[in-house]
């Protein structure tokens, strides 16, 4: 007992600190610091707001780990010997971002956009449709009409919206199954990978914004998505014989008490 209570603080407090130099990781840097100071400009001092209501605040995504620097030593923080690269260029936005998002950026560069870029240097990025500080999460609703229309019309647009929304609903309904069987037991870890990778694969490959090849595409993330479904009914199924057997004994458990008492009052008689 004894040491099952070391153990148990020794736990707590390794995770406590774990905890603690998380936080360290996002808030203890010297670039949000002299950011958020009174003697910073608004333009540059609104930068940390916005970034601390943004999907990288949310995952531990900071300042230089997209820009660089070192951000635990003032005088290295904007040093390019460390790295540090301030705001990139719209045609270098793409690899400034594709560090991390390496199958995006692939897909991206195929891209009418990803082109148009290349070749002119000024077409749709990364930026454009995520933002840059207040980076939004990759979902649905960034593709609209007020968006997309201030450089062309909204109808392919439309269709690839169309067509994630689709594949998107598939999923929900899918990983809802998946959580729901977990708590009741089964195992669901191969399931999950799998609805993962489709996910994330659709994901890079709408990037293309290529109507045609995203159409020829679906039929197989369909297939994709229902091989993992038929797992998933599978065991739904084996939850409902569950219910189905469970009732049954029941009904005869009922069934022999209730001659076990016809039984027992013709013995008295």
């Amino acid at each position: 007992m004894k040491y099952f209570l070391y153990i148990t603080i020794f736990l707590f407090i390794t995770s406590a600190l774990a905890g603690a130099n998380e936080g360290a990781r996002t808030n203890n840097s010297v670039c949000i610091e002299c950011h958020a100071s009174d003697i910073m400009e608004p333009r540059f001092k609104e930068i940390v707001a916005r970034w601390e209501k943004s999907w990288h605040y949310q995952n531990n995504v900071s300042c230089h780990d997209c820009h660089g620097g070192d951000p635990g030593d003032e005088a290295a923080a904007m040093s390019s010997e460390r790295g540090f690269k301030g705001v990139p260029a719209p045609a270098e936005v793409p690899s400034f971002c594709g560090k991390c998002h390496l199958g995006v950026l692939n897909n991206y560069l195929e891209s009418r956009h990803g082109r148009e870029l290349k070749t002119s240097g000024n077409a749709p990025n990364c930026v454009t449709c995520h933002g840059s500080h207040d980076i939004r999460k990759a979902d649905i609703n960034i593709i609209s009409k007020q968006l997309c229309s201030r450089c062309h019309s909204y109808e392919k647009a439309a269709i690839i919206k169309q067509a994630l929304f689709s594949i998107e609903n598939k999923i929900k309904g899918i990983n809802e199954e998946i959580v729901y069987l977990k708590t009741k037991g089964f195992l669901m870890e191969d399931q999950e990978k799998n609805l993962f990778r489709i996910q994330a694969e659709f994901r890079f490959f709408f990037h293309t914004t290529d109507v045609p090849l995203l159409k020829e595409k679906l039929s197989k993330f369909d297939e994709d998505i229902e091989t993992v479904k038929r797992k998933t009914a599978d065991s739904l199924k084996e939850i409902e014989f569950r219910k189905d057997y469970a009732a049954f004994l029941m009904l005869i458990f009922i069934g022999a008490g209730v001659v076990l008492f016809f039984l027992s009052e013709t013995y008295r008689d």
